[in-house]
């Protein structure tokens, strides 16, 4: 879910029900070349399955009056800003067990990321333009690195960001490096985040993501054969960031009246059991928001009846 919520108040309080503190001002990026940086906003907060902060806001999208007359609007409405027309990605696998780790999750990701470039799945996301241009498919994947200490959560988002900066020595400007971590999700509220900021004065997108091995509440429950379900649930929550990511990178692009993203509009709602992406992977992934689609009516259905969610399959 978007930080710019309509029910803020309804966010506060499930953040601190949920153990995890709201610390993300209403503010820019963070630049961390410089002593007092600003951190930058938690976007795209892809909520656990049954938690639904932004409730309220959320179902008074379902009247065409919205709360106390205000018009809402179903489809997402452009704020005026950029997008990514291209992605340049480099996953970070950040903890002290993914030094000696030996299962299917760094090579299971590397295999999605390169999949998903020139997918059916990546070109849901093409409708959308900005200032700069238009969505593309096309995505480099330029592999991974690891780095075996310690790791931060995903309650601040300014750690997160120092750790990219850490890792990734001379950043792209269309870049995007989602942060996997070793650390279980506990009675936090998410599974994963995104947000943006800079390296040295080169802008840069970034995200958070838990371990979610044996969690319950972000497991796709995948069927598709050879993945453990942690490398299937780190798959659909991937999917969620990176195209919100591509299509509201810096907080002034894609997202409808409750301050939702194209994929929290479809997130938990899934059409068949995979989907392939151009390298043939598959994976069980959800669907991501189609304003075009919800307009011709041809999408299929998310969790409040509105068909506008596509995944390309």
């Amino acid at each position: 879910m978007k930080k710019y919520l309509a029910a803020v108040a309804i966010l506060s309080i499930a953040l601190s029900a949920s153990g995890q503190a709201f610390s993300q001002p209403e503010s820019g990026a963070e630049d961390l070349s410089k002593p007092a940086g600003v951190e930058p906003p938690m976007l795209g907060i892809h909520w656990a399955r049954g938690f639904e902060p932004n409730f309220l806001a959320k179902h008074a999208q379902k009247g065409p009056a919205g709360v106390h007359g205000r018009k809402t609007s179903v489809n997402m409405l452009w704020h005026n800003g950029e997008i990514l027309t291209t992605a340049v990605i480099e996953s970070i696998f950040w903890g002290t067990s993914w030094g000696t780790y030996s299962g299917d999750k760094i090579s299971g990701l590397d295999l999605w990321y390169d999949g998903f470039g020139g997918s059916n799945y990546a070109k849901t996301s093409d409708e959308y333009t900005g200032t700069n241009g238009q969505v593309g498919a096309g995505t480099t994947h330029l592999g991974h690195v690891i780095d075996a200490s310690g790791a931060s959560g995903g309650t601040f988002t300014g750690p997160i960001l120092a750790e990219v900066c850490k890792m990734i020595t001379s950043p792209d400007p269309n870049g995007y490096y989602p942060v996997y971590t070793d650390l279980p999700r506990g009675n936090a509220g998410y599974c994963a985040w995104h947000s943006y900021g800079t390296c040295n004065g080169t802008p840069v997108q970034f995200a958070f993501f838990w371990k979610l091995d044996g969690d319950p509440g972000c497991d796709p429950k995948s069927t598709v054969s050879g993945e453990s379900q942690g490398l299937a649930a780190l798959a659909n929550v991937s999917g969620h960031e990176l195209s919100e990511a591509r299509t509201d990178p810096t907080s002034d692009g894609w997202y409808d009246s409750a301050g939702q993203e194209n994929g929290d509009k479809c997130a938990w709602t899934f059409n068949i059991p995979s989907v392939t992406f151009s390298n043939g992977s598959q994976w069980k992934i959800q669907g991501e928001w189609s304003n075009a689609a919800y307009t011709a009516g041809t999408g299929y259905s998310n969790s409040a009846g509105q068909k506008g969610c596509l995944d390309g399959h």
